[in-house]
């Protein structure tokens, strides 16, 4: 059975507490085979977790639903509520114990991060592009699930007489199909504008010294493009050289072709002022949780659960090894497959270089409950 096959056998496992069992297609490993395991912080990977077991533990509603966690990982999270801070030996312990490896497969490893850009309150020269808050007529709908008048696969909707139909694309919006409505939170450069749209979430660093935290608070539900891939396939970039620093030089040195460019990624994405998060905090993920560079990371939300743990092997961009335990807590529109991940790399620009040259091969392992807990 392939991957998303796999994964979807484990989920319904999981559900079913049955979780000891080997899932069908997923190999079980030891603890042992998973290289690096040892020198891995495990305290570091055991305060992340718990964060997520707090959102499970709460039924906190995500900003995008996942698989449910199932009995299971919730047994595991009340033992983890339970404990104080734990010290490596004992984190690592707390991990052997309550999970077992399995070997999910080669994928890939993307990296993303939270921007920090400079902006205004109001429109200038400079600052020439609103993000917008979320609409009040926007309908999103559920994965699986289709509206009257809209195609399968879209995922946003408004109402229209006799029924619904599509959100309006990035174009559209741009063109200012939106307008008038007093949406417009922030303004910032557009090509910053469209970066924060692939990121999710954002920092903007405004004129007067203060700082606003956005975070995502919905899409408009059309398809997600790449723009790295368009320039690849067209030969603007060669292969292999994408990346955010390369794509945005080419923006800068194109800005009329780079206006259309992006303009063919119809995905819109909108936002909310967050007041609730602490400068220490990272943004908040999918889960709802704030997100832990390093130790979060994006998974295909319908296959895997939030709060799950996961065992990368795999290299940066620069040759470095990653060898350490992450554990999900968001989700994107192109993290799809079992052996696919999106890896929060931090706030700001060194966050933003890392990220952004990210898209590794990478051997995924799953850590999932043993039947009884820990």
């Amino acid at each position: 059975m392939g991957g998303r096959g796999a994964a979807l056998v484990a989920g319904m496992m999981l559900g079913a507490q049955v979780a000891a069992a080997a899932p069908q297609g997923l190999a079980p490993v030891s603890f042992d085979a998973l290289d690096g395991w040892a020198q891995d912080d495990h305290a570091a990977a055991f305060e992340t977790f718990r964060s997520s077991c707090g959102a499970i533990l709460e039924d906190r509603p995500p900003s995008r639903p996942a698989q449910p966690p199932g009995d299971a990982l919730k047994a595991v999270c009340k033992k983890a509520a339970s404990m104080d801070r734990l010290g490596a030996t004992a984190a690592r312990a707390f991990f052997e114990t309550a999970f077992q490896p399995y070997r999910v497969g080669p994928g890939t490893l993307t990296g993303y991060y939270e921007p920090e850009i400079d902006g205004s309150r109001v429109p200038t020269a400079r600052f020439d592009t609103p993000l917008l808050a979320r609409p009040m007529d926007l309908v999103t709908i559920p994965d699986g699930e289709t509206l009257p008048g809209v195609a399968e696969g879209l995922g946003g909707a408004r109402k229209a007489p006799g029924g619904y139909e599509p959100y309006p694309d990035r174009a559209s919006i741009e063109d200012g199909a939106l307008s008038g409505r007093g949406l417009e939170l922030v303004y910032a450069e557009r090509v910053d504008a469209f970066f924060v749209h692939i990121q999710g979430s954002t920092r903007v660093r405004l004129p007067d010294g203060s700082t606003m935290r956005l975070a995502f608070d919905g899409r408009n539900g059309r398809k997600f493009t790449g723009i790295g891939r368009l320039l690849v396939e067209r030969g603007a970039i060669e292969k292999g050289a994408a990346s955010m620093a390369s794509i945005r030089r080419w923006l800068a040195d194109n800005p009329r072709e780079g206006r259309a460019l992006m303009r063919e990624n119809q995905s819109y994405i909108f936002f909310r002022t967050d007041e609730t998060l602490s400068h220490a905090d990272g943004p908040l993920g999918a889960q709802n949780v704030p997100l832990t560079p390093g130790r979060s990371i994006a998974v295909d939300r319908g296959l895997w659960s939030y709060g799950m743990p996961f065992w990368l092997e795999g290299r940066f961009p620069g040759g470095e090894a990653i060898r350490r335990l992450t554990v999900a807590q968001d989700t994107g529109s192109a993290i799809l497959g079992a052996a696919r991940g999106d890896y929060f790399a931090g706030t700001g620009d060194r966050a933003g270089a890392i990220a952004g040259g990210m898209k590794q091969k990478t051997e995924f392992f799953v850590l999932l409950p043993r039947e009884a807990g820990p």
